[in-house]
């Protein structure tokens, strides 16, 4: 004998729909929480001179100097860059240089998604002047009070920080240049979400320019179902053919995603021992809204 609830999955009321959409946004919701929570302790050791590891972020956070340089120019910037950012905007976080593809003009306006302590922001409004402007959007109130503190510091007038989630941007419509993003997508419990929004803000003939993780094979579900690795830019990396879907269903064209093999040198060291750089790796993500 059928149950009320079997009748009602067998009928067309969608009760069974609407229950596994609860589901995953329960899910969706553990996720985003989880990220906060690690991020916040992110800003917190930052703040404090402490060292935290994979528990709290993609890479290690240090109050040794010599240690983030290290970490930064693995990623592609140099020490000039590193040089013209207040102190504590480079926390050693990161897959790579968004701005070294991102070909910024001065006068444009820019969104940084995810922008943690404002690094790559910072070297963003240097190269669209004062003419141009740089919007960071981080969802962790601690990363937004530190960016803040560091645009006062460093006397950067035309960069802003705005609290929200990269899914759903505090930014108008077809107002923004150019999109960049470092190692943050991959956080995103709807990814698709993301790259509509993303679509959404951007002016015609804008552009996006990532740097993210990606996943080399299919994720095994140890790793999946990791909240840590997920928070270390593990779990969450889609397959790059997934995300050429996401894009393309966005409206994006042009799209290039390009995986660097030598990427899996630094990642070994975000969760030691796990082998996580045999499936997932650093990718530069291009594509232009038509």
């Amino acid at each position: 004998m059928s149950t009320e609830t079997d009748d009602c999955c067998s009928t067309q009321n969608n009760c069974c729909d609407n229950t596994d959409t609860a589901v995953k946004e329960t899910h969706a919701d553990s996720i985003r929480n989880n990220v906060r929570n690690s991020y916040s302790k992110v800003a917190e050791s930052s703040n404090n001179g402490d060292c935290c590891g994979v528990e709290s972020s993609c890479c290690g956070v240090s109050d040794d100097a010599q240690i983030n340089t290290l970490i930064s120019t693995r990623l592609g910037y140099s020490e000039a860059d590193l040089a013209s950012v207040p102190d504590g905007a480079d926390m050693g976080l990161g897959c790579g240089n968004p701005r070294a593809i991102a070909s910024l003009k001065e006068g444009e306006v820019v969104v940084d998604l995810g922008s943690g302590g404002g690094f790559d922001a910072f070297l963003a409004a240097q190269e669209v002047k004062d003419t141009g402007k740089v919007i960071g959007i981080d969802m962790t109130p601690e990363m937004l009070s530190k960016a803040r503190n560091n645009a006062e510091k460093g006397k950067f007038s035309n960069v802003e920080f705005r609290l929200g989630e990269i899914e759903y941007l505090p930014v108008a419509d077809n107002s923004v240049d150019v999109i960049i993003s470092n190692c943050v997508i991959n956080l995103s419990p709807n990814k698709p979400q993301v790259f509509k929004d993303a679509f959404r803000v951007l002016k015609p003939g804008g552009r996006l320019a990532i740097s993210d993780i990606v996943a080399s094979t299919e994720l095994p579900d140890h790793i999946k179902n990791d909240m840590q690795l997920h928070s270390a830019c593990v779990s969450g990396a889609s397959l790059v053919a997934e995300l050429e879907q996401m894009m393309h269903n966005a409206g994006f064209e042009n799209i290039r995603i390009q995986p660097k093999d030598e990427s899996r040198q630094f990642i070994k060291d975000w969760a030691p021992g796990s082998n996580v750089e045999d499936f997932v790796l650093s990718a530069t993500i291009e594509a232009v809204k038509p």
